[in-house]
Formats: C-alpha cells, structure tokens, sequence
C-alpha cells in the first residue's frame, strides 16, 4: 500500500508544484433577511436549472477539467482533472501531463473502480473509502458532484448543510458533513446558462481539494 501511495503523490507531484491562480475576489457574506431570502430564491432557481431538486448529485450529464490540488495535511501535490457525470455514472480522471501518467476512478451502480495505479485495476463499493484506502487522499466524491456546482449535497448522505451567500446572491460557502467548500469565479455555463463556480476549495481539518475549472460542459 506504501508504494501505491508513493506513485500517486508522484504523479500528482510531477504535474505542477502549486495550483496558481488569480485572486479569489474574496466578497462579504450577504446581509439582511430580504437579501438572503432573494438569494434562496435565486439559488432554487439555480438548482432547477441545473435539474438538482432531488440533490442526486450523479445525474444530470455535465463535464468539467480543470486543475486540482489535492492535500491530506502531510502530502500534497496537483495536476490536471476531467470529471465527467451523467446517467448514474461518474468518471474522474487525474493526470499529470510532463509524466503522462494518470489514474481514472468510475462510480456506477455497480461500485467504484480505481485503474491506473500499481496492482490495479482496484475495486470497492464506495468510491471514497477505495481512494482513501488506497491513495491517503480523502475526496466526497458522491457529495463533490453538488459542491462542485455550488449546491449542498442530500442531507441523508451528507448531513445538513448551511449555504452563506455573498453580495452577488450566490453561494460564498456551504458547510456540511464537516466539509467547508467556498466558491469564487461564477460565469454563466454556455450550453447551459446556469452559473458555474470558476475556482472551488473544500476543506476538512488537513484534507483539501482546491480545483480551477478551465471548462464546464452542463446538457
């Protein structure tokens, strides 16, 4: 298992030494209770658009790439990341462009398969106890299906969540199942017309996911 981890945290490693950004545009939390009931509402609209009523976070079809940090409080390291969802089927592919290596983990109803890594292909029935068992890293996958839309997740699964909305009426940050995920960068999806975050970081005691969307694909 030690070795898993050393190849993993070298192909993350072998991708870029830091995820740069520009800054985050860091805005104040809205204020008032006309002003964050207009942003509920906005915020539902949102959600409809984005066919999320019933928090599946598996469903509807959407993609995204983008770029990934990933850290666990010891280890660290980022790389490129595309994630594609639809039809109860998850697709997440991390790679590291200099190497060429990759790893891709699908989620489907069947279970979790993680292919790509030393004595792999691996397989489990949850997607984020297989990749923290095998890798060290911890990512929701179920619940980041939501976050990374800038909606909270099902409560049965992830535990109730607080929204806070910043002065543009949409989410600044959700907390839930100990998990705080803020958000900066929203533009309007081009298929779509929903507005997508540009730049999302989730973080819970020493573990982070910090990803920069380059593309969103939302049917």
């Amino acid at each position: 298992m030690a070795r898993l981890e050393t190849a993993l945290a070298t192909l993350l490693l072998a991708g870029c030494s830091s995820l740069r950004t520009q800054g985050d545009g860091a805005q104040d939390a809205l204020q008032g209770a006309s002003q964050i009931a207009a942003a509920e509402a906005s915020q539902q609209a949102r959600i409809a658009t984005l066919g999320l009523q019933g928090r599946r976070c598996d469903a509807p079809v959407w993609q995204m790439t983008g770029r990934v940090a990933l850290s666990n409080g010891k280890d660290g390291g980022s790389g490129s990341i595309e994630w594609n969802q639809g039809s109860g089927r998850t697709a997440i592919t991390l790679s590291a462009p200099v190497t060429r290596q990759s790893w891709t983990l699908v989620v489907d109803a069947s279970g979790a398969l993680l292919d790509g890594v030393p004595d792999g292909p691996l397989r489990g029935a949850d997607a984020s106890r297989l990749l923290r068992d095998a890798t060290g890293w911890e990512i929701p996958v179920t619940a980041l299906g939501c976050w990374l839309r800038g909606v909270d997740a099902a409560p049965a699964t992830s535990g109730t969540a607080s929204v806070v909305f910043g002065t543009d009426r949409l989410p600044l940050r959700i907390e839930q199942g100990g998990w705080t995920i803020t958000y900066a960068g929203w533009t309007p999806d081009a298929t779509s017309g929903a507005i997508l975050p540009g730049r999302i970081n989730a973080q819970r005691d020493g573990n982070r996911v910090r990803l920069v969307v380059d593309r969103w694909n939302v049917e």
